[in-house]
């Protein structure tokens, strides 16, 4: 039973991905690099900190903000902190501090044995107006092999 709900939703997330309206302009706005914290797989899912930047592509501006991001599905190892990558877009060029907050949500794949990949499909954003480029990068080291529903929250980092 829990399988099945597992599969219902990794297939509601990719149909969700898949149906992006092909005619919705938007523009590439930039990159949001995160830096994420050692994780341990639990089985049934798993939590990271991150700490990312997002660079602005036309002005050269950096932003900084604070997330976690929650998988809930198998996650077997671990891994040492990870980089993720994904380019940014919008619906205009207006990005400011804290555009990127809100909450994304898709499906995730990783595998390591020592240099390990991985990618994510997410969407969502503030006031969904913001969309991380469906498949992000992740580079990471360890013994791990996940297949998950993810869940990414981005919040504004307070001023160093």
């Amino acid at each position: 039973m829990m399988s099945q709900r597992l599969a219902t939703i990794c297939v509601s997330a990719l149909i969700c991905i898949v149906a992006l309206p092909a005619n919705a302009e938007r523009f590439r706005v930039g990159r949001l690099l995160c830096a994420s914290t050692p994780r341990v797989g639990q089985v049934f899912g798993s939590a990271q900190d991150l700490r990312c930047v997002f660079r602005a592509g036309n002005s050269g501006r950096q932003y900084v903000y604070e997330g976690r991001i929650r998988r809930v599905g198998l996650d077997l190892g671990v891994t040492s902190g990870a980089v993720l990558s994904w380019a940014v877009l919008a619906r205009n060029s207006r990005i400011g501090p804290g555009t990127l907050r809100g909450n994304y949500v898709g499906v995730s794949g990783n595998i390591a044995f020592g240099p390990g990949f991985g990618a994510n499909a997410l969407i969502g954003g503030s006031r969904r107006t913001i969309i991380l480029q469906p498949l992000s990068t992740e580079r990471s080291v360890g013994l791990n092999f996940a297949a998950s529903v993810t869940n990414l929250t981005l919040g504004s980092s307070p001023a160093r």
